[in-house]
């Protein structure tokens, strides 16, 4: 019965029977009755020892339970424990701290899992105090680089010296950047390095992510490819599967003994049609020849303004047309090497790309502006129109895509890679209602 109180209810009830048995002892002694108060008395020394014995494993259990779960270490299981429930307490709390430790445990797991199967070397450090520890080093980062998995800075720094030389030298610092590592003894890679530096709960990680570059270019090309498939495929579909539907027609109209007036008619119209998509197709193929076969730049010292004006020249009907103000702001003569007929065209596309941009707005205005900065030359055209849709700001270099219901979707890429075969690149962004495409040329 005493078993099912609670540990204060036993507690109370053992100091009450040791009162009791001491008042009865000093109630003996007032009569005289010594030998039987004397075994009274001994009967109360092993009350006290009883006490002490209870409480003394009373707080060895709690003091056991309590350094279990401070070291983390919950193997116990307490369910079938005879005093189960006096610490029923003491329990919920070890259950409750087992089942988030379980729970943790599972997620560091999964997590460890997910980052040793992704194909980019992962380095996190874990500072303590002034030294800086292998906090978590995944299977793509020791296999390929081949770095033991080890604990220390210092065993790091003996493998890998090129990188934690490098990560040193920045004093732990966010760092993006190059790096040229030899790799299983071959001819040296470049890898892409980046690295930040947190800190949660006290404690502060330095994380290292390494990218071989190799594998981001396969990487961007493979999306480039599947992006130009699902475009090809779009186009070829559309133009086939009527030109299809239509000969299936014709077949059908041809098996017939006879023909009327109106059967006639439809065969000039499906005829018609499948000329209309025959010409389609070969203007798109012409159009992908045209990008696949761009001519290596013939390169001649030019002037900047003679080109510019040479360009806007030629588009000057449409801008009158279109009701256009174009500004150009380039005052300084600047001689470069370029292909002249190349860079024109580059120019055209671009302003055609701002006159469709303007078409619906009223203050339609074009600004031309140039500057020359560390050996580079920057020529940027600016227009106050719609703007590229976010949606579509990943989609407008690719090979014909476009939202023009005229456009062929080639002008964009074609500029791009002509401006790339000069060794320079093309740029855009959208900023105060206003779409500026910069063009970058060495010089």
């Amino acid at each position: 019965m005493i078993a099912s109180f609670k540990i204060y209810n036993q507690l109370f009830l053992r100091l009450l029977l040791i009162l009791v048995v001491f008042g009865v002892v000093f109630f003996l002694l007032q009569k005289e009755l010594i030998y039987t108060a004397i075994f009274i008395g001994l009967l109360i020394i092993c009350l006290v020892i009883e006490l002490y014995i209870y409480l003394k494993n009373a707080f060895q259990f709690y003091d056991k339970t309590i350094q279990a779960i401070l070291q983390n270490d919950f193997s116990a299981d307490f369910s079938k424990h005879k005093s189960h429930v006096n610490y029923k307490s003491l329990f919920k709390l070890y259950d409750t701290l087992k089942n988030k430790q379980n729970e943790h445990v599972s997620k560091d797991i999964i997590y460890r899992s997910i980052l040793n199967n992704i194909e980019t070397g992962i380095l996190i450090l874990q500072k303590e105090e002034n030294d800086w520890n292998i906090f978590l080093m995944n299977d793509y980062f020791s296999s390929h680089f081949e770095v033991p998995k080890v604990s220390k800075w210092h065993y790091l720094k003996n493998q890998f010296p090129s990188l934690c030389t490098l990560i040193e030298e920045q004093n732990f610092s966010e760092i993006k950047t190059s790096l040229q590592i030899r790799v299983n003894q071959e001819d040296t890679q470049t890898f892409v390095m980046q690295s930040s530096r947190t800190k949660t709960y006290n404690q502060e990680y330095y994380v290292v992510l390494l990218d071989s570059i190799q594998k981001v270019v396969e990487k961007k090309e493979k999306e480039a490819w599947i992006n130009l498939m699902k475009v090809i495929s779009h186009e070829l579909l559309n133009s086939l599967t009527p030109i299809r539907s239509l000969s299936q027609n014709l077949k059908e109209l041809v098996e017939q003994e006879s023909f009327s007036n109106e059967d006639l008619e439809d065969m000039k119209q499906s005829v018609q049609t499948m000329l209309n998509r025959s010409n389609h197709l070969q203007q798109f193929v012409e159009s992908y020849r045209k990008l696949a076969m761009l001519p290596t730049p013939q390169k001649e010292k030019i002037e900047l303004t003679e080109i510019v004006n040479n360009g806007l020249e030629i588009m000057r009907p449409l801008f009158k047309k279109e009701k256009i103000e174009v500004q150009n702001t380039i005052d300084f003569k600047h001689w470069f090497s370029v292909d002249k007929l190349q860079i024109e065209q580059v120019l055209i596309n671009l302003l055609t790309n701002s006159i469709y941009a303007l078409a619906d707005k009223t203050n339609k205005k074009i600004i031309l502006a140039a500057e020359t900065k560390n050996k580079r030359l920057f020529l940027s055209i600016t227009d106050t129109g719609n703007g590229v849709d976010p949606e579509i700001e990943d989609k407008i270099f690719l090979p014909f895509f476009t939202t023009r219901k005229e456009g062929a979707g080639i002008g964009l890429t074609l500029s791009k890679n002509i401006i790339e075969a000069h060794g320079g690149y093309l740029s855009y962004q959208n900023k105060d209602d206003k779409t500026t495409f910069m063009i970058c040329l060495m010089d």
